[in-house]
């Protein structure tokens, strides 16, 4: 019998789009091999999760490859495959603790492990960086994800907050949607990217003005048309039924 015959429609569509995730996170080569996760809840009372088996490259992963777990990380549908118990300590801290953030996204990528290591962080020098510093909060390093102490350090420095940057580790968002999630990720990503160049021309650099930082939560609304990563979602979902569409299967 299908994972897809066994589930709700909610649920699959869940599955669905958190499968596209995974796929694009590839796409854009932030993936680290098989040690970070993107994590989603299923719809409904129960607080259960879904999370990419470990082991499996995120170019892989499909909609009922994923396992569904609770949150003690303790499968609760029956999976050939295991996750990653580090990975999952960061994830149900955030959601056990945000009822909002329905939806956890952690990566090492490169520019992202780069700007964790810098004394100041992200910095004010694009239009990318004020959507993401509107919502940041830092979390310092202490070493691999295993303590559960951790979780209540984890959770109070992230507050109520979207975009996380976890020193000398990489980068998290979270939100109440896995589209709102990933552009979360992808606009934090971005300006990371951009910050790292701007910086390795040793050149004087322009840092945006506070006043302007300080309205860049509504002007944020205005132009996604109030649909936040909604907008760009379908689009993206197009483009992987082009490229790759086993992720729906």
């Amino acid at each position: 019998m299908s994972i897809k015959s066994k589930v709700s429609e909610q649920e699959w569509q869940t599955r669905v789009n958190l499968a596209a995730c995974y796929r694009m996170v590839a796409h854009y080569g932030w993936d680290d091999l098989v040690f970070t996760h993107i994590s989603a809840r299923v719809p409904g009372p129960e607080h259960h999760f879904l999370i990419n088996p470990y082991g499996m490259l995120f170019e892989e992963v499909t909609a009922s490859s994923l396992v569904k777990v609770n949150l003690a990380g303790e499968k609760v549908m029956e999976s050939e495959f295991d996750i990653n118990p580090a990975g999952f300590t960061i994830h149900s801290a955030v959601h056990e603790a945000r009822e909002n953030a329905k939806c956890v996204m952690h990566l090492h990528t490169t520019a992202g492990v780069a700007v964790s290591t810098l004394i100041n962080g992200l910095e004010p020098y694009s239009q990318q960086s004020l959507f993401a510093l509107s919502s940041l909060s830092y979390h310092d390093y202490e070493g691999v994800a295993l303590n559960p102490d951790e979780k209540s350090r984890l959770v109070a420095d992230l507050g109520d907050t979207n975009f996380m940057i976890l020193r000398n580790h990489g980068l998290l968002t979270c939100a109440e949607t896995i589209a709102d999630t990933f552009l979360a990720m992808f606009i934090l990503q971005r300006a990371c990217e951009i910050q790292l160049q701007a910086q390795a021309t040793h050149q004087p650099l322009i840092p945006i003005d506070e006043r302007i930082l300080a309205a860049i939560r509504s002007q944020a609304s205005e132009v996604t048309k109030n649909a936040g990563g909604a907008l760009a979602w379908p689009g993206i979902l197009r483009k992987l039924d082009r490229m790759c569409p086993k992720y729906k299967e």
